[in-house]
């Protein structure tokens, strides 16, 4: 299997305290909300109503439940029910709520050598990438330029970082009864935007989910060839660190965090965000 290399290193900010200060809430979210813009078109509402400053740390789910553990976050958004609540059941959550909803997508080379937009469900368009990706042959690039390098003629290009995108990622490769390896199956260690990009420039399938493509599609030549499947919906959630098992969080401002992500105003500024008039995430709490 190979592994792309990191283009960078994703740094928790300099300014993390060992202790919450009372006036800031540190929220460790998943790379999705923050490559679309989500993070930062919501939360300034917040810090001017509630008098309280987010400190925003980036990442994937995986590492922000780590982050969370460590109590070097007070609240985590994140979007993977199974390690939320092992998240929960392990004492290391103190309260949490799920919040709004997007989709994952399959997107792919426009040319789509694996057929995938045929596919029935998202689990055979997984099956569909996985065969034509092991035929090995020529490399199609997104405009329908066959290369011949000697590469498969399909690529896969996986989160590899046990983000909620990731996890998801597998899950629909055991659907498929796919093992997935070798050679068109590529590892890229990052954030969602940037493994977006990396699959279009490879003329890569790829498991995006929607806000990010929305935020991306312009810089990303790749198309939709599988969505709607229930089995691509994505459920985020907000969750306080519990202060029992670290006592230092600030568990008061983060919890002024939840109920107001959760409240009617939270909810329609998460619903208000677009992008071309797009909506990218729908409320759950208070929907429209």
């Amino acid at each position: 299997m190979k592994k792309l290399r990191a283009l960078a290193m994703v740094l928790l900010p300099p300014a993390m305290a060992t202790v919450a200060a009372a006036d800031t809430v540190r929220l460790a979210v998943t790379t999705s909300t923050d490559n679309s813009g989500l993070i930062q078109a919501v939360l300034p509402e917040f810090e001017r109503s509630a008098g309280i400053r987010v400190q925003v740390i980036a990442a994937g789910t995986g590492r922000a439940l780590q982050i969370g553990r460590r109590g070097d976050a007070d609240a985590i958004l994140v979007h993977a029910r199974d390690l939320e609540l092992a998240f929960m059941e392990s004492g290391h959550g103190a309260h949490r709520r799920e919040v709004m909803f997007n989709d994952f997508i399959l997107a792919g080379p426009a040319a789509d050598p694996a057929g995938a937009r045929d596919a029935a469900t998202a689990a055979d368009a997984f099956a569909a990438v996985a065969a034509a990706g092991e035929g090995g042959g020529a490399r199609v690039e997104s405009d329908g330029t066959d290369v011949e390098d000697g590469d498969s003629a399909v690529i896969f290009v996986s989160r590899g970082d046990q983000s909620g995108t990731h996890r998801r990622e597998l899950k629909l490769w055991r659907a498929a009864s796919v093992a997935p390896g070798g050679d068109w199956y590529r590892e890229a260690g990052q954030g969602m935007g940037k493994v977006l990009l990396i699959a279009s420039e490879l003329g890569a399938y790829v498991l995006v989910d929607r806000g990010t493509w929305l935020a991306y599609r312009g810089r990303a030549a790749l198309a939709v060839l599988a969505e709607g499947d229930a089995a691509l919906r994505n459920v985020y959630s907000v969750i306080t660190v519990n202060p029992q098992k670290n006592p230092h969080v600030n568990n008061k401002g983060a919890r002024k965090l939840v109920d107001w992500l959760t409240s009617r105003a939270g909810q329609r500024a998460i619903g208000g965000f677009r992008i071309q008039g797009e909506v990218l995430f729908h409320p759950l709490v208070h929907p429209r």
